[in-house]
């Protein structure tokens, strides 16, 4: 795993978040002052992949973050929509209970999760009007339906539709998988509109800007200390901590 950077981290394994059963893993700092800025992150495209974003998670917490973790399933009817705004309405009204603030709280996605978070800040209608403190957006692409609302973001976009809230991304400048041009498109895309958006890219690849490597033989990303992974993962973290408004 990455160090913690000094910080211990507490952690909270299998809460149940909602009717669907799925569960979310809580980290967050030991003896940090209450509450503390909350993020809400949601993991990519894999079925059930909570423990790939552990590294992470954990070095946000290191930050001084309460940082949820939730499964959903892309496979199911509805492509996790209900999973992914069951835990969105868990980290709202439990994340008090836990040491954060749930009605202030940074909402942020990998690859499909990033997409997903944004969409819920464009479309606050899908979330009873809530908006999140922030999006963060890793390795994304925003050009196809987010899976919180069935509507791309730069649909959205186009369409007159204002995020309302900071958005900050980051990209491996060397990612195969999802290219880093769709998350400059959308960054032209928002600045073009004027709103505040933020775009690092980071010499790494899809998995590495979590701090993971993808193992072909299971078929998942895995935890990794490959110097440039640690590096974009701790990028990342910091740029959690800056939206929640805990510095880095």
């Amino acid at each position: 795993m990455a160090p913690d950077m000094g910080t211990t981290v507490e952690t909270e394994r299998g809460l149940v978040y909602g009717q669907s059963g799925k569960q979310l893993d809580v980290y967050r700092p030991a003896g940090a002052p209450r509450p503390a800025p909350t993020v809400l992150l949601w993991h990519g495209i894999g079925p059930d992949e909570r423990d790939i974003l552990e590294p992470l998670a954990r070095t946000a917490a290191a930050l001084g973050l309460l940082v949820l973790v939730p499964d959903w399933r892309s496979d199911a009817a509805d492509g996790g929509r209900a999973h992914l705004l069951e835990s969105l309405a868990f980290a709202r009204k439990e994340a008090g209970g836990l040491g954060g603030d749930g009605e202030s709280c940074v909402l942020a996605g990998w690859s499909a999760g990033a997409g997903a978070a944004l969409g819920v800040a464009l479309r606050p209608e899908s979330v009873e009007g809530w908006r999140p403190r922030a999006v963060v957006g890793v390795a994304g692409r925003y050009d196809l339906p987010a899976r919180t609302t069935e509507a791309a973001p730069l649909a959205d976009l186009d369409a007159g539709r204002d995020p309302a809230v900071p958005v900050c991304l980051v990209h491996g400048d060397r990612d195969p998988v999802v290219e880093a041009r769709y998350s400059r498109d959308l960054a032209a895309a928002l600045r073009a509109a004027g709103r505040a958006v933020t775009l690092q890219a980071p010499d790494t690849d899809h998995a590495g800007v979590i701090m993971t490597a993808y193992d072909p033989a299971t078929g998942r990303c895995v935890p990794t200390t490959a110097e440039h992974a640690v590096r974009a993962g701790r990028l990342v973290a910091g740029v959690l901590a800056e939206a929640g408004g805990g510095g880095a």
